[in-house]
C-alpha cells in the first residue's frame, strides 16, 4: 500500500516511515512546511529540519519531498490563535493544526498522490470496532499525544496510522541509532512551533498592539501595572512585575483577567481559593465516534495535556458541555481544551469557555 508519512524532521516520524518500509508498503515522506519566516541572516526556520528529512528518506531508501501549507496555517490556525489572545483567552494552536493542517490539508495532499493512507509519528493508538474507528492512548503514558487529537473525526482516522503508539520513547530512539538515522538522539521540539526559542511576548507584540493596564488584588486593591491582558494566563506566578508583600503569603498568582476594565487580578499564595474551580462550560465540542455516550456520563478529563486524569461528571447541552469535577481542579483556563477519556479510550473534548470558580461568593 502506498503510505504518506508526515515528516517533522525528529525522531518519531523517521522511526513511523522507517517502520512502514520495513513492512512492505510504498513509503513517501512528506515535509509539512506551515510557517513561512526567516531569521536575521536569511534562513528559512524549517530549513534545518528539512534537510534532517532529507538525511533519514536517504538512509531509508525512500522517496520524498515537501509541501507548503503556511496559507492553510495562517488562516485556520494562526489567525484563531490571534482572536484567542486578543479576547484574553489562553489557546492551543497544536490541537487545532492536528485536525486542520495535518489531518485535513495535508490529508487531502495523501489523498492527491493517490496514497491509501497517511502516517505520522504521534504516539496513540486505533481500534478499528463495528462502531467505528476508535482513538486510544499511545502505549507510553509519559508520551501519549492523544490529548492533542481529540478533535480528529472518523475521515481522517479511517486513513491514519500511527507506527510508534505501542513503541515507548526509548524504543524509538534505540531502533532509530541500529538503523543509523541521523536523527535518533535528536531533541524533541517543545512549546509553539512558529515561536520556537523566541521571547513569547515579544513575538505577540508584532502581531497584537498591546494594551497596558492595572494589576489589583481581590479586593481591588492597586499594586502595580501589567503589559497587556494577552500576556498572562491564569496560575502564573513568573514575570508579573511585582514581588511579595509584608505579612503576606509568598509569590503572587493571576487568579483572574477582568475584560472589561482590562484589569489583571492577582493573589498571594499558590493555593488561593480564587484559582480553583468545581465546573466549567466549555464550548464547540467534538466527539471521536460523531457523538457523545450518552446526555450525562461519567468519565475521567485531562484540562491539561501534562495532568492526571481527573474523574468528572459530563452534561452535554446542544454542542456545549458542562463539564463537573469530582475535585476542586487548579487553573482551569479559557481557551484550553477539556479532553474526555473512558479508560485508555479518547471519547472528543471542547474549548473551555466559563469557569465556575469556588472562591467567589
Amino acid at each position: 500500500m502506498k503510505i504518506v508519512v508526515g515528516m517533522s524532521g525528529g525522531v518519531d516520524s523517521a522511526v513511523a516511515a522507517l517502520l512502514l518500509a520495513r513492512a512492505g508498503h510504498q513509503v513517501i515522506g512528506v515535509f509539512m512546511k506551515n510557517w513561512e519566516e526567516r531569521t536575521p541572516d536569511g534562513i528559512c526556520s524549517a530549513t534545518r529540519d528539512y534537510e534532517d528529512v532529507q538525511a533519514v528518506c536517504d538512509v531509508i531508501g525512500i522517496p520524498y519531498c515537501t509541501v507548503n501549507l503556511s496559507r492553510e496555517y495562517h488562516d485556520r490556525v494562526f489567525s484563531y490563535f490571534l482572536s484567542e489572545y486578543k479576547k484574553g483567552r489562553t489557546p492551543n494552536p497544536d490541537v487545532l493544526c492536528n485536525r486542520e493542517i495535518k489531518f485535513d490539508a495535508f490529508l487531502n495532499f495523501a489523498r492527491s498522490l493517490d496514497a491509501g493512507a497517511m502516517a505520522t509519528g504521534h504516539f496513540v493508538n486505533l481500534s478499528n470496532e463495528s462502531d467505528g474507528v476508535h482513538l486510544l492512548r499511545g502505549t507510553d503514558a509519559s508520551k501519549d499525544q492523544s490529548y492533542f487529537l481529540y478533535m480528529l473525526t472518523q475521515r481522517p482516522l479511517s486513513m491514519a496510522m500511527f507506527p510508534v503508539g505501542r513503541l515507548t520513547k526509548r524504543e524509538v530512539r534505540e531502533i532509530a541509532e541500529r538503523a543509523r538515522l541521523p536523527v535518533a538522539q535528536k531533541k524533541d521540539s517543545t512549546g509553539i512551533c512558529f515561536i520556537g526559542e523566541r521571547n513569547f511576548r515579544s513575538f505577540l507584540k508584532g502581531f497584537l498592539p498591546a494594551q497596558p493596564g492595572e494589576i489589583i488584588l481581590s479586593d481591588g486593591t492597586v499594586i502595580g501595572r501589567h503589559e497587556g491582558l494577552m500576556y498572562y494566563t491564569l496560575g502564573q506566578r513568573k514575570s508579573l512585575g511585582i514581588g511579595g508583600r509584608k505579612g503576606g503569603e509568598g509569590r503572587f498568582f493571576v487568579v483572574a483577567k477582568d475584560l472589561e476594565t482590562n484589569r489583571l487580578i492577582v493573589q498571594q499564595g499558590k493555593d488561593s481559593p480564587l484559582l480553583y474551580s468545581s465546573a466549567c462550560i466549555a464550548e464547540s465540542a467534538t466527539w471521536v465516534l460523531g457523538g457523545p455516550p450518552a446526555g450525562s456520563f461519567d468519565c475521567t478529563a485531562k484540562y491539561r495535556y501534562r495532568q492526571p486524569d481527573q474523574k468528572v461528571h459530563v452534561e452535554t447541552r446542544g454542542n456545549d458541555l458542562f463539564v463537573t469535577a469530582m475535585e476542586p481542579q487548579r487553573a482551569v483556563t479559557p481557551g484550553q481544551s477539556v479532553v474526555l477519556f473512558n479508560g485508555e479510550e479518547c471519547l472528543g473534548g471542547a474549548v473551555v469557555d466559563k469557569v465556575q470558580n469556588i472562591g467567589v461568593d
